[in-house]
C-alpha cells in the first residue's frame, strides 16, 4: 500500500482520492458483506449443509470483487488520469500501481 499524497491545495491527503463521492455507497456495500461474513460463520457453526456455505462464499466472492472493481474504475478514471494528465514520473508511477492493482485482482 502506498502513501497517499496530500492535496496540494489543502493539504488533506485523502481529498483526491476517487471513490470520495462513493464513499457512503462502498460503505453500505462492505457492511453487507461483512454481515455476510457473520452470516457464513453461523452457518458452519450450525453444521449447515456443505453447498448451502459454498453458495454464500461464493456471493460473498462475487460483493468483494464488485467492490473492488468500483474502486479500481474510481482509481483510474479519477488518479491515473489526472496522473497521465500531469505526465512525467507520477503519471509512469499511477500506470504502474494501477497495473499491479489489476494484476493482484486477476490472480485472486
Amino acid at each position: 500500500m502506498t502513501t497517499p499524497t496530500p492535496d496540494t491545495a489543502t493539504g488533506d491527503e485523502h481529498a483526491g482520492h476517487g471513490y470520495i463521492t462513493a464513499k457512503d455507497d462502498y460503505l453500505k456495500r462492505l457492511r453487507r458483506i461483512e454481515g455476510q461474513s457473520r452470516g457464513l460463520q453461523r452457518m458452519v457453526e450450525e453444521e449447515k449443509y456443505c453447498i448451502d456455505i459454498l453458495t454464500q462464499v461464493s456471493a460473498m466472492t462475487k460483493a468483494l470483487q464488485a467492490v473492488a472493481i468500483g474502486l479500481l474504475e474510481d482509481h483510474i478514471s479519477h488518479c491515473v488520469v489526472d496522473a497521465a494528465v500531469a505526465g512525467g514520473p507520477e503519471a509512469e508511477a499511477k500506470i504502474k500501481e494501477a497495473t499491479d492493482a489489476i494484476a493482484r485482482l486477476v490472480r485472486s
